[in-house]
């Protein structure tokens, strides 16, 4: 059971990541950095996360980004780079990223916004992307 949970979660790792087969977990630093402290953590955050948590149902993918985005941005985590990644790659606009990030000003204020705008905007420019800023005031 458990190899059926690691290869559901990196399949879904690849859905959500288009990583190639040589490289399953793609830009995802998932526990390798720790092998040598933690070897277990990879299998870990793969079955668990992704194998388990990703893969259920009720939510489509970019709703699950959506919702990993806002988790990130509320407590400042440094992966939210790779899932903004994530989010374009699953289909979400620069726009509707952006729209996230800004709608928790309120709830996380304006340094975890504006970290996330920082993180957002440099993701956006590796990748040659633009936000449509028309109709904001």
């Amino acid at each position: 059971m458990a190899d059926d949970l690691y290869q559901k979660g990196i399949a879904k790792i690849q859905e959500l990541t288009a990583s190639p087969d040589e490289n399953p977990t793609g830009e995802m630093d998932i526990g390798a950095a720790f092998k040598d402290i933690a070897p277990d953590l990879e299998k870990y955050v793969v079955e668990f996360a992704f194998g388990g948590i990703y893969s259920r149902p009720g939510l489509d993918n970019k709703q699950k980004v959506l919702a990993t985005i806002t988790a990130l941005v509320a407590q400042g985590k440094p992966q939210i780079k790779m899932h903004i990644k994530t989010g374009l790659t699953v289909g979400l606009t620069p726009e509707e990223i952006v729209g996230c990030i800004m709608h928790l000003l309120p709830y996380t204020g304006f340094p975890s916004v504006i970290n996330a705008l920082s993180v957002a905007k440099e993701v956006f420019a590796e990748q040659g992307l633009t936000v449509d800023t028309t109709g904001v005031v």
